[in-house]
């Protein structure tokens, strides 16, 4: 049996690494679709189980998108920015604990110094969106969890707007998978009122600092990352 289960995972990877190579030299491209389950199968001396098995798990990661039926639509596409795959992939590693939430937490900081530092130095810069959530953030009546959904959007849309689709995917799985452990945290505050007027000032002088491309929004992101990690309890070694 564990020879079987040995085999059957070669044939998933073998089919896996085709389509990889073929990405890689440039014979399928963003757009492109794939060659039939049958017309895989067949080239590669496999089974069709194995075929569909290995596209599911493409389809899951977000690269490929599947149609079923017959026409020029049907079949598996390759998809140009599989974003989605990315975050989903890294909010299941996060819940699985099979990152370290010290290690998030701090690999969401140099994300954040990355995309601060793109934007101070990008003159087309446009925080329009920035802005706008910032207006929303500033209603006295929200609660934690609204509040902090908003914090997490916020910085969702730095990532955009810093024009790094990489940094951005990246942001958008880190921030979902860790929301619950920020969301826990502010329940250790004990003044959220002073909390909320604390974050709120130090997002406006960070975004009034990229927007005049001052590098020392650099600084203001970093403290302000680490100073409510510190406040919440998430902190190294905390869970």
């Amino acid at each position: 049996m564990a020879e079987r289960t040995s085999s059957t995972q070669r044939a998933w990877r073998t089919v896996l690494e085709r389509i990889e190579a073929d990405l890689l030299s440039g014979a399928l491209s963003a757009g492109d679709r794939l060659p039939s389950e049958r017309d895989l199968a067949a080239d590669l001396g496999l089974g069709r189980s194995s075929v569909r098995e290995a596209l599911r798990v493409l389809e899951v990661m977000g690269l490929l998108r599947t149609s079923t039926g017959s026409g020029p639509q049907a079949g598996a596409t390759v998809i140009a920015t599989p974003s989605d795959g990315m975050s989903t992939l890294l909010r299941l590693q996060v819940a699985a604990r099979g990152f370290h939430l010290d290690d998030v937490v701090d690999t969401r900081g140099v994300l954040e110094d990355a995309v601060v530092a793109r934007l101070c130095t990008d003159p087309g810069r446009d925080l329009s969106s920035v802005r706008g959530i910032l207006r929303e953030m500033d209603a006295a009546d929200l609660s934690p969890g609204e509040f902090l959904a908003l914090d997490a959007e916020l910085h969702y849309a730095l990532a955009e707007a810093s024009g790094n689709t990489v940094i951005a995917a990246m942001m958008a799985g880190l921030r979902t998978a860790i929301e619950s452990y920020i969301l826990a945290g502010a329940e250790r505050i004990d003044d959220w009122d002073a909390m909320t007027a604390r974050l709120r000032a130090e997002h406006h002088a960070i975004i009034d600092a990229v927007e005049r491309g001052d590098d020392r929004a650099r600084s203001l992101m970093h403290a302000h990352i680490t100073g409510y990690s510190a406040a919440a309890g998430l902190t190294p070694g905390a869970y």
